[in-house]
């Protein structure tokens, strides 16, 4: 009995020993950027009692997962310890800086050793606290080596200068791949080496990363084709990548419309860790602007703290709304560092200057579109451009608006936005027939119930001898202020231009509302102007009768010697009156 029972056991035994073989090793998980399965492996093994170096590579993975607050614990229990590593204090700090303690950070690092990480980490601080003295000083003491070339490339990208970043990359690459002798020396600076970089990039196998930075370069570029074909090249790899699917998403976003981008962003659901928290702020954030705007105030708020670019589009949806009291409120302390900063609060304040009738909001406004417009990084950009037609029209400068306007419509053609804009702008020129014709392609009802577009429109109806489209606008308004005005702008117009029927009209229509003499003898000239024309055959005759009708709405002792005029003129003339 006893023997027939030891197989049974010497073949448990034998399958549980298979078993342990089977498992997996920590550098097998590390490998594949499978953290989550390396960590649950070293809490396993710490059930049987945990050592110094399965805590620190503990430390390590919940970093790499994101989960800075745990990293943060670990560290700070060894840091507690006696026999600890020499990084270990810098990679406390590491842990401060990505939770945006950035003090905190700052204070530690005084005590740690100096290092190349310990370096870098203080240059990305000198950077985030905006010391621009220490951020040249750190700059100084980096190294050609890799792990500080793409500290700096990551700097120049956080500071918008992308093609720094770029020509970084192509010095990485260059440095770690065997590139054609040929093609070496012009590698960095000729127009066709671009296309040559993009495709030793793609092939280049050992620094695969790299796609995903030149990716976001590009992206910022706004060479969203370009992105999304050295993106791929990672995605190939690494398809499961938080980072690389959102950027795809992104690129979808701006190639093809908002349904795209969500379709791809949906592979990240599920597949983020549960205390990857960043990531799953990521999906949120993007998901609203995916949406234009949809769950803004439930999601973005919580944010802005957390990503930078929440701030900005809560600031954008909060403008949409015509809230623009809430968006200079969220945006009037924030220092503008990048382009896109410069540009919003540049925006923001133009509105609340226009809103309040604010001088210094409106110079304000000015001066942040003119820096960005005017820099050699942006000058030849869309935004740039967009920036000194913002600043000229803000100078009442028109022709100088239309010069950038011109430069970049056709990206806009069927943009609402531009279109009004561009508008404005020809109408204020005097280039009316063109101002027509762009108010004429705005399709949004926002922009045609708004009496700047109707007002701007009659007026070049009328400038555009259409007096008659002019005064069917007046006719569809509601009894307001602004129709009141609308129809004084008719009526001058008309009368300037020498469109007296519709001048004669207007000044009736004011006449009834307000009697006064100026408007009597506006409609006067007007009727006398117009009977003018029917003489001079330039308008009908059977104009006559509707003319003698206008002047007996006045009770004025003109009235009847000016239709006796025209009464026998039109006997005389066989046009019954």
């Amino acid at each position: 009995m006893i023997l027939s029972r030891a197989k049974p056991a010497s073949s448990e035994g034998s399958r549980l020993s298979a078993s342990r073989t089977n498992i997996p090793k920590l550098e097998e998980f590390l490998e594949k950027r499978d953290y989550i399965g390396a960590l649950t492996l070293l809490e396993f093994q710490s059930t049987s009692g945990s050592n110094l170096e399965s805590e620190l590579w503990m430390g390590y993975c919940a970093f790499h997962l994101g989960d800075y607050k745990r990293a943060l614990t670990i560290y700070e229990n060894l840091k507690k310890k006696e026999n600890v590593l020499v990084d270990l204090i810098t990679n406390l700090a590491c842990c401060y800086f990505y939770l945006g303690m950035y003090p905190e950070a700052q204070k530690l690092l005084e005590e740690a050793p100096d290092s190349k990480l310990k370096t870098r980490l203080l240059f990305h601080l000198a950077h985030k606290m905006g010391n621009e003295a220490k951020l040249l000083e750190y700059h100084q003491m980096l190294h050609d080596v890799l792990e500080d070339q793409l500290s700096l490339a990551s700097i120049h990208y956080l500071r918008a200068h992308y093609q720094e970043a770029i020509d970084v990359y192509k010095r990485i690459l260059l440095d770690n791949s065997k590139v054609d002798e040929r093609k070496e020396n012009s590698f960095m600076h000729e127009t066709d080496s671009e296309v040559y970089f993009i495709t030793q990039l793609k092939n280049c196998r050992d620094y695969v990363a790299l796609n995903v930075y030149v990716a976001l370069c590009y992206y910022k570029l706004d060479y969203y084709d370009v992105a999304q074909e050295v993106l791929q090249v990672y995605l190939q790899k690494f398809p499961d990548s938080a980072i690389a699917i959102n950027l795809k998403a992104c690129n979808h976003f701006r190639l093809y419309n908002g349904n795209a981008a969500q379709a791809e962003m949906k592979q990240l659901i599920g597949k983020i860790s549960s205390s990857f928290s960043f990531g799953h702020d990521l999906i949120r954030h993007n998901t609203v602007v995916f949406r234009n705007g949809e769950g803004a105030l439930q999601i973005l708020p919580n944010l802005v703290d957390v990503i930078p670019e929440a701030r900005l589009n809560l600031v954008i949806y909060y403008l949409k709304q015509d809230d623009i009291k809430e968006a200079y409120e969220l945006i009037k302390d924030l220092e503008p560092a990048v382009p896109q900063e410069y540009i919003l609060k540049g925006i923001v304040n133009a509105v609340m200057g226009q809103e309040i009738g604010s001088r210094d909001n409106i110079k304000t406004a000015q001066q942040y579109f003119q820096l960005v417009g005017s820099s050699a990084s942006e000058c030849d950009t869309i935004p740039g451009r967009q920036c000194m037609a913002s600043c000229f029209f803000l100078y009442r400068q028109f022709e100088e608006v239309l010069v950038y306007l011109n430069s970049i419509k056709t990206y806009f053609s069927n943009e609402d936005n531009f279109n009004f804009n561009y508008a404005q702008a020809q109408s204020a020129a005097g280039y009316f027939k063109e101002a027509e014709e762009a108010f004429l392609m705005i399709h949004n009802e926002k922009y045609k119930n708004d009496y700047i577009y109707i007002s701007l429109l009659a007026y070049s109806y009328i400038m555009n001898k259409k007096a008659e489209l002019a005064w069917e606008l007046y006719l569809k308004m509601d009894t307001s202020t602004e129709s009141f005005n609308l129809l004084q702008m008719i009526a001058n117009t008309c009368y300037k231009v020498g469109e007296f029927w519709y001048a004669a009209k207007a000044f009736d229509m004011l006449e009834r509302m307000d009697p006064s003499p100026e408007h009597w003898e506006g409609k006067r000239g007007a009727c006398c102007g117009t009977f003018q024309y029917i003489v001079a055959e330039k308008q009908p005759t059977d104009l006559l009768p509707e003319v003698i009708l206008l002047l007996r709405n006045t009770s004025n002792s003109q009235v009847e010697q000016i239709i006796r005029v025209m009464r026998k003129w039109g006997k005389d003339n066989r046009i019954n009156c």
